[in-house]
């Protein structure tokens, strides 16, 4: 397992431009985004090769999601304008080649049942999956907690793996993140026995605060000892707010990387 820089989280205190080689000089082996279309993607594709890293992720466009909207992926209303979403980040991604793209399932809107909400929710993650196919690129969805995002409409391992079996599509896995899981106090390495052989893409930060590791009193262990008993091919995505100046967080990345090689 190798370990990736979200530069949507770390190094801030510079472009995103500047980000990637800061990740590079850091130690990390590859990096991920949030939202990376403020960069045109082929200066993106630039900064990747100037570095030698790849891109391991980044996510669809998901409206107004982060400002506590419902998003796009779940409403039916709004079909049109995730179908646009999918356009941009399959141009994105055509350029850029991450290994991933993570489809945000987003909060219930108001007047949509969960059942119809979960079914538009399939429906487009199967299109997605589907259209990144040919571009022999992985898609993935996550389980968010409802503390930090009320509403989310998948937040479990339990509800992650129906909805993997929903959509049926070979070229879907979930998005794992460790700090989801703490913070609603969901057991993670059950949730990785639950989900063993469909995850494409682990996160982490630790918990409480979503700092880096060993700000908070999350135990990792248990959790990387089961990604490692599921053979989990991928990487880990380093998604943590970081309590200070980026490069002054990270002595945790020799040790990480030692126990992970």
């Amino acid at each position: 397992m190798k370990i990736a820089a979200n530069l949507s989280l770390l190094f801030t205190d510079r472009p995103l431009i500047e980000r990637v080689i800061a990740a590079r000089v850091s130690g990390f082996d590859g990096v991920e985004v949030q939202f990376p279309y403020e960069l045109p993607a082929i200066r993106m594709k630039e900064v990747l090769e100037a570095a030698g890293l790849p891109l391991i992720l980044f996510n669809l466009p998901a409206g107004d999601l982060m400002e506590g909207g419902p998003g796009l992926a779940a409403v039916p209303e709004r079909q049109e304008q995730f179908d646009d979403a999918l356009e941009q980040a399959l141009s994105y991604a055509a350029m850029t080649r991450p290994r991933f793209v993570n489809v945000l399932a987003g909060r219930q809107a108001e007047g949509v049942s969960r059942d119809r909400a979960l079914a538009c929710l399939a429906a487009n993650l199967r299109k997605t999956a589907e259209a990144f196919a040919v571009l022999h690129i992985g898609v993935v969805c996550e389980a968010i907690n409802p503390l930090d995002m009320p509403g989310f409409l998948i937040n479990t391992p339990e509800q992650l793996d129906v909805l993997l079996r929903d959509v049926d599509h070979p070229n879907l896995q979930a998005q794992y993140d460790l700090y989801h899981m703490a913070r609603q106090g969901v057991d993670a390495a059950a949730g990785i026995r639950l989900l063993a052989g469909r995850i494409g893409h682990v996160q982490f930060a630790d918990c409480p605060g979503r700092g880096e590791p060993g700000t908070g009193n999350t135990d990792f262990g248990p959790a990387l000892r089961a990604l490692q008993e599921d053979d989990y091919p991928g990487w880990l995505g380093a998604e943590y707010k970081p309590t200070g100046v980026t490069a002054e967080t990270l002595g945790w990345l020799p040790e990480w990387k030692a126990r992970l090689a």
